[in-house]
């Protein structure tokens, strides 16, 4: 018997491709589905929600995880007036990728006048020698209020997962009313091990997210926000004044919270998911 092509040798690799698009429009005062799309491995599931509440969406990639050469592509709009909470069905996994490649997700929102979106998945986890390029493009009307979440976890600690390598970059561009009020742009790699051991990274946690909230009430959120946060990150806030004839005020809250692993990272987002996100509180498909 022959022995079969290893990827070194050249064989062709089945690669994921996936993507997803939504719309929400507001209808005799419900947020409802105005145009659905999805396509490869991307699936959006729609739960029933009580009446009044935003629409929430449930988002799944059946290949069951990204690896170097995967493609999803997400998005997503809240028309004048309408609310919709996205979040994901499981942790999105990635894995070891061959060679240089990687896999690769881009996120798109908009907004529309007196929109309101919140963008809460659950944990990306990234193994040993995973390689991942996100980037997340923000749309905003000046009166509309938007909520991200992004945790990330690198192995995990109860399997006894160690990452030691990899390369992680995340980049994220939001406007409003074509206005730049948030970038960032994170590049980890390749020797991940050694950077989240320093304190100015991760100070040897596993685990950490990027919370971000653009919204009038921002600002009288901050005080229970570092109470909820405590010593595992830190609080940020600052005024805004949009540009435009209406000039309306909002407020950007900015936190990031490490943790020991992603249980102890749940044990904060819970509480403060619910604590920023009143009206649509904590999607279904979250656990702790």
């Amino acid at each position: 018997m022959f022995p079969l092509p290893t990827p070194q040798e050249g064989a062709a690799m089945q690669r994921t491709c996936g993507g997803g698009r939504l719309s929400v429009k507001l209808s005799a005062g419900e947020s409802r589905i105005d145009r659905l799309f999805q396509e490869g491995s991307a699936r959006i599931r729609i739960p029933r929600v009580p009446s009044g509440l935003p629409l929430e969406a449930v988002l799944i990639n059946t290949a069951g995880g990204l690896t170097g050469g995967d493609r999803m592509d997400w998005r997503f709009e809240a028309g004048a007036g309408a609310s919709m909470t996205l979040a994901t069905q499981a942790c999105e996994k990635t894995y070891k990728a061959h060679g240089s490649s990687e896999a690769r997700v881009t996120v798109q929102l908009k907004l529309n006048a007196e929109s309101s979106l919140a963008w809460l998945p659950q944990e990306t986890i990234l193994f040993d020698r995973a390689r991942l390029a996100r980037s997340i493009e923000v749309e905003m009307a000046a009166d509309s209020r938007l909520l991200m979440i992004e945790p990330v976890v690198f192995g995990r600690l109860a399997m006894d997962e160690a990452v030691i390598e990899g390369h992680f970059r995340d980049r994220w561009r939001v406007r409003q009313a074509g206005q730049l009020i948030h970038a960032e742009e994170m590049r980890l790699g390749p020797d991940v091990a050694d950077a989240l051991k320093h304190k100015a990274v991760a100070d040897g946690g596993l685990a950490m997210a990027t919370v971000l909230l653009i919204a009038p009430e921002a600002e009288a959120r901050l005080a229970a926000a570092r109470e909820l946060i405590g010593d595992a990150g830190g609080v940020s806030h600052v005024r805004m004044r949009s540009r435009g004839a209406d000039r309306a005020e909002t407020g950007k809250l900015l936190a990031r919270i490490v943790a020991r692993d992603s249980y102890e990272l749940r044990k904060v987002l819970v509480p403060l998911i619910r604590l920023l996100n009143p009206l649509g509180g904590m999607p279904k498909v979250w656990s702790i």
